[in-house]
């Protein structure tokens, strides 16, 4: 992610030795993103990521780090934070609060094929399963509520179309969060961020989900919606890819099948999830953070997604 704070190699050693991971080799800044600093931290005795939180509080993070520790041991290929002698995985580097996991194998993959979606499809079901009984509890930090509150902001920086879009979609998914069939949906710890970036490949072979730290409590179905509304449409114009859809739906359903109110919510999911990364977007592009190596997202490729899920609704 974006570089916000600079760590020197005292302080990386520093963190290795607490850490017993071996002596540092090399620390580099990781470019992309707007959240997090990150850095690829080298030993002799192995490859980390280290992440300092920029905007997560050291109240809110157990929830994320132990979500990962949790998933690792049920068997779902995730990073998993490293512990210091007492057994902390919530570290402090730089000032910051700080954790250390173990590097994924492979790389992800940007031009996904029916394929690679279909093995996020079927992982991410088992990673819902092996979720039921996490016992902590946190919400989707960046759900209705926060739409709710940072539309308002937004609205000033775009022209009269793309508010009236924003403002009717908005009110659309808070007509669709009051009805009966939201409620029945099944909820529980979702990643919330699965984009092409956050998935390792090593040719086929899925090798893991990382960036945890949009995670929370929330229906598994926009979890999955997200994940469509990235690996299965065109990137360049936002259209539906059915044959890359239908492989991911296939496979999460050969693990979860899906019930019949998330069935029927599917469309509306699918706008919710474009309308959450749009409006996330418009935030971080007009009312940008610095950092060293920021390059904040185009907000324009999830207002043509949304346009695109609002004409064209996908049924399962």
């Amino acid at each position: 992610m974006a570089v916000f704070t600079e760590v020197s190699n005292k302080e990386a050693r520093e963190l290795l030795r607490r850490l017993q991971l071996g002596t540092l080799k090399e620390l580099r800044g990781i470019e992309g993103g707007i959240e997090n600093t990150n850095y690829f931290l080298t030993s002799d005795e192995g490859e980390y990521v280290l992440t300092l939180f920029e905007r997560l509080t050291a109240e809110q993070l157990p929830f994320y780090l132990h979500l990962m520790k949790h998933l690792a041991h049920g068997g779902i290929p995730v990073p998993d934070p490293a512990a210091n002698k007492s057994g902390d995985i919530l570290h402090t580097v730089a000032g910051k609060p700080a954790a250390v996991v173990n590097k994924l194998r492979g790389k992800s993959q940007l031009a996904p094929e029916a394929v690679h979606c279909a093995a996020v499809g079927a992982t991410l079901a088992r990673m819902h399963l092996a979720g039921r009984d996490y016992d902590r509890q946190q919400p989707n930090l960046r759900g209705l509520p926060w739409w709710n509150e940072t539309v308002p902001v937004v609205l000033p920086h775009i022209g009269e179309e793309q508010q009236a879009l924003l403002r009717s979609e908005l009110a659309y998914q808070n007509h669709i969060a009051e009805s009966s069939e939201y409620a029945a949906l099944p909820r529980g710890p979702v990643h919330a961020d699965l984009f092409r970036d956050n998935v390792m490949f090593d040719g086929e072979e899925l090798t893991g989900f990382f960036d945890f730290y949009f995670a929370g409590v929330d229906t598994w179905l926009f979890d999955l919606s997200v994940c469509l509304n990235d690996w299965c449409i065109d990137l360049p114009t936002g259209v539906h890819d059915a044959t890359r859809a239908q492989a991911m739906l296939d496979a999460y359903q050969s693990v979860r099948p899906l019930t019949a109110s998330e069935r029927a919510l599917l469309p509306a999911m699918l706008r919710a999830g474009a309308l959450r990364f749009w409006i996330s977007r418009l935030w971080d592009f007009y009312l940008p953070r610095e950092a060293s190596m920021l390059k904040p997202h185009d907000p324009t490729h999830f207002e043509r997604v949304l346009r695109e899920r609002v004409a064209h609704p996908v049924h399962p």
